[in-house]
């Protein structure tokens, strides 16, 4: 259940971090801007496991490009997002479009930022998609759609890092024999940690990373 697993893992993925709790910082210990536009930039880019992949023979080297598109939306930051095993590159194995937006709160304790996914109607379309806009030019949030429950929902923040997850058993998988899939992400500014897992109805893992999350370092694009 390791390398082999952990590929099909991947087929599967929402970027995800590493597992714990740590103490809430305030907002102005992060960034002065919005939170949501603080994930958005800690996003956006291109990002590689390949130093892992390199250490660690039970994870493979993975590619992974978040694409800003519709920019002039103002109900969010909305991403392309493409993930390939290096040597396939043309052959991703997962196509999603998120969306970043701060929940509304009128508390600090309260406050979320959500990395909504969709999919798309025809993702062999969009392949490659990240390195060009000219391809959703035609293309609409209402012909996408939305993997209800499979959202991830960031509510811990602290001096240069935030971290969420998706709500407990919310998000269908059928892939393996599972019931349900969980991710837990932690970004920073160069670095994101996912950690993907499918569970069956007595909670026994199917599939997914067993040791701890990808690490994907940042190789280009946005930063603070």
């Amino acid at each position: 259940m390791k390398r082999a697993t952990g590929f099909v893992a991947l087929a599967a993925c929402m970027i995800a971090g590493c597992s714990g709790r740590h103490e809430r910082a305030s907002i102005i210990e992060i960034a002065p801007q919005p939170l949501a536009d603080v994930a958005a930039r800690w996003l956006e880019g291109t990002f590689t496991s390949a130093e892992q992949a390199a250490e660690d023979e039970n994870y493979f080297e993975v590619v992974l490009h978040h694409h800003p598109i519709w920019p002039e939306r103002d109900d969010g930051r909305w991403f392309y997002v493409e993930q390939a095993v290096a040597g396939a590159l043309d052959r991703p194995y997962r196509q999603r479009v998120y969306r970043v937006w701060a929940r509304p709160s009128s508390s600090l304790r309260e406050i979320a930022v959500e990395s909504t996914v969709y999919e798309l109607p025809d993702p062999d379309a969009f392949i490659n998609a990240w390195s060009s806009q000219d391809l959703f030019a035609d293309l609409d949030p209402i012909d996408l759609t939305k993997r209800d429950g499979c959202e991830v929902v960031f509510t811990e923040f602290g001096n240069g890092w935030m971290e969420g997850s998706t709500a407990d058993r919310a998000c269908a998988s059928t892939l393996r024999g599972a019931t349900y899939a969980t991710s837990t992400v932690r970004l920073s500014p160069d670095e994101i940690r996912s950690w993907d897992q499918g569970w069956d109805d007595a909670d026994e893992q199917v599939w997914g990373a067993v040791d701890g999350p990808y690490v994907f370092k940042r190789v280009g694009g946005q930063t603070d």
